[in-house]
């Protein structure tokens, strides 16, 4: 057999059921590991999310991590401290992701002070897509009619109808995360796999090629 890719969907820092979910993992030396974005926000301890992915990046040589709208609208706040932009950072929960950093309020939230320089490396570096054997691996999807290399950072983390409602006009298949679904989303050319898990679902992985899902 050759390598598998194992593609894990949105963690909203659920550290628990990620690691849960690593330890039922069976990865193997050669493997592919891809995370599809949105590792902080809402959930209680992105901190450890944070510092569990760079721990797995170290020990396994083929881990690949995307951007995902919660990091890509921090991220627009770091490089412009609009005061605009914080309801919408608050909506998405942000006072639970620098609280995880034992922060009390969003004051330092425009430097990312309060947060090892590894973990902003890391935030800083996320990749925007993930091309690999047979599967295009993004946070949210591809909008409609724009061929993939003229996406920008908002419309690769944030599509969500228009994608959903479209064929993929790429000969990939594309495997997603963002739209929460009860179960794994699978259709012509899309597996979408966030489930939900910051919502009291599942957090859900994917053994490509064979389409093998693992739950925690």
């Amino acid at each position: 057999m050759g390598a598998r890719i194992i593609a894990i969907g949105d963690i909203h820092g659920c550290y628990k059921k990620l690691e849960h979910l690593l330890n039922r993992l069976p990865i193997q030396k050669n493997d592919s590991i891809v995370l599809l974005g949105d590792y902080i926000g809402r959930g209680s301890s992105s901190k450890q999310v944070i510092s569990d992915i760079i721990a797995l990046q170290k020990r396994h040589k083929r881990v690949t991590c995307l951007l995902g709208n919660h990091e890509n609208l921090l991220l627009e706040y770091v490089k412009s401290p609009e005061e605009v932009l914080i309801p919408y950072l608050r909506q998405q929960g942000i006072e639970s992701f620098v609280e995880s950093y034992g922060e009390k309020d969003l004051s330092h939230l425009h430097d990312l002070s309060f947060m090892p320089e590894e973990h902003v490396h890391f935030l800083k570096t996320l990749a925007l897509y993930h091309v690999e054997q047979d599967y295009f691996f993004v946070h949210a999807g591809l909008m409609p009619g724009l061929p993939f290399e003229k996406h920008t950072a908002m419309e690769f983390c944030e599509v969500r109808d228009a994608f959903l409602e479209s064929e993929v006009e790429i000969d990939k298949t594309v495997v997603f995360g963002h739209t929460p679904f009860e179960m794994p989303f699978v259709a012509k050319n899309k597996i979408g796999i966030d489930t939900g898990a910051v919502y009291g679902n599942l957090l859900t992985a994917v053994v490509l090629p064979e389409v093998r899902f693992y739950h925690a």
